[in-house]
C-alpha cells in the first residue's frame, strides 16, 4: 500500500493538469497549427504530469519501481479479464443510467455533438490514440494504482474502491456542459467503482486498462460513426 498523500496528490495532479490542458489549447488554437500538434499538447499537458508523480510517488513513498508500485502488470489472462471487467462496468454503467433517468437527472455526454463535426483523418487519429492508449494507461495508474493504494492504508476495500470510482466520475466533470454533467459523472462513477473492483481482486491494473481502452474505443466508435 502507499500512504493517502499519493492519493491526494494524484487527484490534484490529474485534475489541475487537465484543466491546465484545455484552458491552454483554448489559447492555443488561434494560432491554426496541425491537429497533431494540438494533440500532442493536450496528452503532454494533461496527463505528462500525472507521469511524473506516479515516478516521483513511487521513489518518495513506495519501492522506487512506479509499475510495480501501481501495479502496471499484465498477464495472457488479462486478454480475457479486460473484456470481462469492461462487461462489468458496462452494467454498472446500464443501471445507473436508468437510475438517473428515472430520477430524471440530467445526463449530457462530454463527447455531445462531437459526431455531427467534419473531422479530417489526423483529427479522428489524434483523438483515437489519446481516447484508446493514453488515457486508459495513465487514468488507470492515477486512479486504480495510486489512488486506490494510498485510500487502502486508511480504509476499508469498499470505502476505497467507492471513493476512487466518484473522483474518477468527478475528473471527467465539464463546467461548459452545465448540470447535464452531474448524470455523467455518477454513470462513470461506476464505471470507476467497477474498474477498481477489478483492480483491487486481481492486485493489478492490466485488465482495466485493456477493459478502459475498450470502453473508450466503444465509446469513441459510436460517436465517429454517428
Amino acid at each position: 500500500m502507499l500512504p493517502l498523500q499519493v492519493a491526494v496528490g494524484a487527484v490534484v495532479v490529474l485534475i489541475a493538469s487537465l484543466l491546465a490542458s484545455r484552458y491552454l489549447l483554448d489559447y492555443l488554437v488561434r494560432f491554426e497549427w496541425p491537429i497533431a500538434v494540438y494533440a500532442l499538447i493536450g496528452v503532454v499537458v494533461g496527463y505528462g504530469p500525472s507521469v511524473v508523480w506516479c515516478v516521483y510517488a513511487s521513489r518518495r513513498w513506495g519501492t522506487g519501481r512506479a509499475g510495480a508500485d501501481v501495479g502496471l502488470r499484465f498477464r495472457w489472462s488479462d486478454a480475457g479479464w479486460g473484456p470481462l471487467a469492461w462487461l462489468a462496468a458496462l452494467g454498472c454503467e446500464v443501471v445507473v443510467i436508468v437510475i438517473v433517468q428515472l430520477v430524471d437527472i440530467p445526463l449530457v455526454g462530454n463527447t455531445e455533438g462531437l459526431g455531427d463535426l467534419e473531422l479530417d483523418r489526423t483529427y479522428v487519429i489524434s483523438l483515437l490514440v489519446t481516447a484508446v492508449v493514453a488515457a486508459p494507461v495513465v487514468e488507470e495508474m492515477v486512479f486504480r494504482g495510486l489512488m486506490l493504494r494510498g485510500l487502502r492504508s486508511r480504509m476499508g476495500a469498499v470505502a476505497a474502491v467507492g471513493i476512487q470510482g466518484m473522483l474518477f466520475g468527478l475528473a471527467h466533470l465539464d463546467p461548459v456542459r452545465g448540470a447535464g454533467n452531474l448524470g455523467l459523472v455518477l454513470v462513470l462513477a461506476a464505471v470507476g467503482v467497477a474498474f477498481g473492483g477489478t483492480a483491487y481482486l486481481l492486485r493489478r491494473i492490466g485488465p482495466t486498462i485493456i477493459a478502459h481502452a475498450i470502453f473508450n474505443g466503444v465509446v469513441m466508435a459510436v460517436v465517429l460513426t454517428r
